[in-house]
């Protein structure tokens, strides 16, 4: 029986982690064993993971990482990070030189610079894979390119690389020891390239793999808004971090409202931007018109009962949420970048907006303004959605 390991850096509520667990559940396991490292050990959907998999953590935190328990857990694996396995002078060093970096663009971001860190502390195993799989970029890239044993190896990349931060400095040739790249879509891939121009014979797009029948039994499934709201709901499913760009909806509802429509907007998702965001809803008296329930275990009920749903994002590689939406029959806005454009055909499965409060807020109104056009989008985006099965092989076909 052939041996496959996963390795993903968290399981936290997140599209990359999603789509990892769809995955899971599609593979045989008469035919594979089925491995997976958590190499933050932690997150709340490892209760998620099928039986059949063979967790390879000794523990499992299943705190968020957003929540205070996840992040004292998360500092914690980093300290001891530094001191397992040796080289803490090396490891530091390494942190010093791409904090720097960072600091010329004044983009400095503490995962990204922990990545390597984190990788060179985790767990090793002696046994010897006939796949290993990098499920995300930074840690589990640098982990499985570096510390485990397989005959191949193949690493995922879900986001637009330069934007969210990744250089070649970091990744210190990470992906020359992988026999395959998959990246989620074309776009994801073009962006790739521009860093690795080198790798393009062996970069490849593998679609997220999405259960839509799943998916449509659980938004029948009890929940969804509880609050007596009867007027337009607008729904947005994602972490509150400065990549989803909730600082530029909130203005944009702030304008949807100064013209006179009648609808609530509600964001589900958790991150370390609440707090700014919660100010900014207050100060712009929006405490009731734009609302922050929190994730959910089970958000599809939400997408099923919204009217109108909205991805206004910086940057993307290949948004599950506006997948779910689709499937569910949601009437989709998406800021015109990259990953959503690959998503969304303008005017004929749903709306291309600028990324400005105003570009949003025109799109907005022009669906509240036009029912037909609403359900007619709606209804074209429930159709383009399939399950994508076929993708599977493109992963397995590397071991024979």
């Amino acid at each position: 029986m052939r041996k496959i390991l996963f390795v993903i850096n968290t399981l936290g509520r997140a599209g990359a982690e999603t789509a990892l667990l769809e995955l899971l559940r599609r593979l045989d396991a008469e035919e594979y064993e089925i491995s997976l490292y958590v190499l933050l050990g932690q997150g709340e959907m490892i209760s998620q993971v099928p039986q059949k998999v063979h967790v390879k953590n000794k523990k499992i935190c299943t705190a968020s990482v957003l929540s205070g328990a996840g992040r004292r857990k998360l500092m914690q694996t980093s300290f001891l990070a530094f001191f397992r396995h040796g080289h803490t002078i090396k490891k530091m060093q390494y942190v010093m030189q791409n904090f720097f970096r960072m600091k010329e663009t004044g983009n400095i971001q503490p995962d990204k610079l922990l990545w390597r860190v984190i990788s060179d502390g985790a767990d090793r195993f002696s046994e010897t894979f006939d796949l290993a799989v990098a499920y995300l970029e930074g840690g589990s890239a640098y982990y499985v390119a570096d510390h485990v044993n397989a005959k191949k190896k193949a690493a995922f990349v879900h986001i637009a690389y330069g934007d969210s931060g990744y250089t070649r400095e970091m990744d210190r040739d990470c992906y020359e020891k992988m026999d395959q790249i998959f990246t989620v879509s074309q776009e994801t891939r073009r962006h790739f390239l521009e860093f690795y121009p080198e790798y393009e014979k062996k970069v490849q797009v593998f679609h997220n793999i999405l259960d839509t029948d799943r998916i449509a039994r659980e938004a029948q499934l009890p929940g969804g808004f509880s609050d007596s709201y009867t007027g337009i709901r607008i729904l947005t499913v994602g972490r509150l971090a400065y990549q989803k760009a909730y600082d530029i909806a909130i203005p944009a509802m702030k304008k949807i409202r100064e013209d006179g429509y009648e609808a609530r907007w509600y964001v589900l998702g958790e991150g370390s931007e609440r707090n700014a965001l919660e100010k900014q809803i207050a100060e712009l008296g929006l405490q009731e018109d734009f609302q922050l329930p929190g994730a959910k275990e089970n958000p599809f009920p939400y997408y099923a009962q919204c009217d109108l749903y909205v991805h206004a994002t910086r940057f993307e590689g290949k948004s599950i949420a506006i997948q779910e939406a689709q499937t569910l029959g949601c009437a989709v806005i998406a800021s015109d970048c990259a990953g959503n454009r690959e998503q969304i055909v303008d005017g004929e499965d749903g709306l291309l907006c600028t990324l400005t409060p105003e570009g949003i807020a025109e799109k907005v109104e022009e669906l509240l303004d036009d029912p037909k056009k609403r359900e007619r989008l709606a209804a074209a985006a429930k159709q383009k959605m399939n399950g994508q099965t076929e993708e599977i092989w493109k992963l397995l076909n590397l071991m024979k």
